[in-house]
């Protein structure tokens, strides 16, 4: 108790609130000018970035550990395979899987949805099923299903939402029937920053008999996942969205549907036995795991949620409110600025649109201030057209951002409409 407690002291200030000054230290890019201004990262939701320790992490697995993992016999080998397998040990209990075979490595939340929408769901669709996907989501977690959709001659239907862009649940209750057999949502909506009520949403499928898979791309850094709590069925996410590397994200599955679904991709390590006529699949979770994997940076993933355990979940999330706050009241005083999903319970993701101000132009204007933000329809097409928009300008915080970054967030944008109008 004694060491967990000094491993977090000095990330806290003595009132208890996070060292945001030192935690910007542990995070390289941040120290850079950009158009000759100090760069201000706020387009976390796209991609967080990484501290020193998930960097020193893939250099010291290639200086130290590098070789194929899992058949190996030789000492590389085995090391790098009890490093690649403590990263899922360590997910695993992160996301409160009940067993570390239930972790399947992917490229992230894409692949992992792809996955089960190409395995689970080809197996079971068939004609005149439904697939029930909110009107929040990502193009990852829409995409896939009509595809699977049309190879099966199931039919995708859309959980509206309300203008605050929050899912309206009695509407959902309503199409609820013995026809779904698959309900999409996500967690937290990258667009908006919504939350959405999943643990609610998951009882209620249930209730008819429906597999739920939900993308927890960007609940993974905000919010406290336990998936046994949810009673989820499947849960994807991606590590770099948390802190973590690009290129290796997660799928979790109750096992039951894990061991009843056909691999989605042949080769090695997927199999057991192979005949010149025929093959064995092995055991969770290499049945899923065909080929060699991004172990370096599946490595590194363990760095980045022992980094955020040091910090604590609780602190960086109290932290993010703050700056959600502050930056809401802000922006709100702009003239003609306004926030597009204004849901009551959110992460720090605020969208926004000015009158009479195309948003590239925005996000141009503001990288000339060194303020990094993301413009357009953030792979939600729908849910802009939905709100009556061709997109928006999207400003999402993280740990390291502070209160001043926000004031010349403000700042630059009362600049950038000086300019423009």
């Amino acid at each position: 108790m004694n060491t967990l407690i000094n491993d977090i002291e000095p990330y806290t200030t003595m009132q208890g609130d996070l060292d945001v000054q030192k935690i910007r230290l542990d995070f390289p890019v941040l120290n850079q000018l950009v158009n000759g201004k100090p760069l201000i990262y706020l387009d976390n939701a796209a991609t967080t970035q990484k501290p020193k320790q998930v960097i020193d992490s893939i250099v010291n697995y290639y200086q130290f550990a590098n070789a194929n993992i899992h058949r190996g016999i030789h000492t590389l080998a085995e090391r790098a395979t009890a490093e690649y397998e403590a990263t899922r040990k360590s997910l695993s209990t992160f996301i409160n899987s009940p067993s570390p075979e239930q972790v399947i490595f992917t490229r992230g939340t894409t692949e992992s949805i792809n996955l089960v929408a190409f395995t689970y769901g080809k197996s079971v669709l068939k004609l005149g099923d439904e697939i029930l996907v909110s009107a929040l989501e990502h193009h990852s977690n829409l995409v896939p299903w009509l595809m699977i959709a049309k190879e099966t001659g199931a039919v995708v239907k859309i959980i509206p939402m309300n203008d605050e862009g929050e899912l309206l649940i009695e509407e959902y209750q309503k199409m609820l029937s013995e026809k779904v057999k698959i309900v999409a949502i996500n967690h937290v909506s990258n667009s908006l920053g919504t939350i959405n009520p999943v643990k609610q949403m998951i009882a209620m499928a249930h209730g008819v008999g429906a597999v739920v898979v939900v993308d927890g791309a960007q609940s993974v850094s905000h919010l406290d996942i336990d998936v046994q709590d949810l009673d989820a069925d499947f849960y994807a996410l991606s590590s770099h969205k948390f802190y973590g590397p690009t290129g290796i994200g997660a799928l979790y599955g109750k096992r039951a549907l894990l061991e009843n679904m056909p691999p989605y991709q042949g080769g090695g390590e997927m199999i057991k036995d192979v005949f010149y006529n025929s093959f064995t699949v092995n055991e969770l979770p290499y049945k899923f795991e065909a080929g060699t994997p991004n172990i370096a940076d599946t490595v590194a993933l363990k760095a980045a949620i022992d980094y955020i355990q040091r910090i604590s979940k609780v602190k960086i999330r109290d932290h993010e409110n703050v700056l959600l706050a502050h930056a809401t009241k802000l922006l709100s005083e702009i003239d003609g600025l306004k926030i597009i999903g204004q849901a009551k319970e959110k992460v720090s993701v605020l969208s926004f649109v000015i009158d009479g101000v195309h948003h590239q132009d925005i996000g141009i204007l503001l990288d000339q201030e060194g303020i990094a933000v993301r413009t357009g329809h953030h792979c939600t097409q729908p849910l802009m057209e939905r709100c009556g928009i061709a997109g928006t300008t999207r400003a999402s915080f993280a740990m390291y951002n502070t209160l001043e970054e926000i004031n010349q967030l403000q700042w630059g944008l009362t600049k950038v409409l000086k300019m423009l109008r």
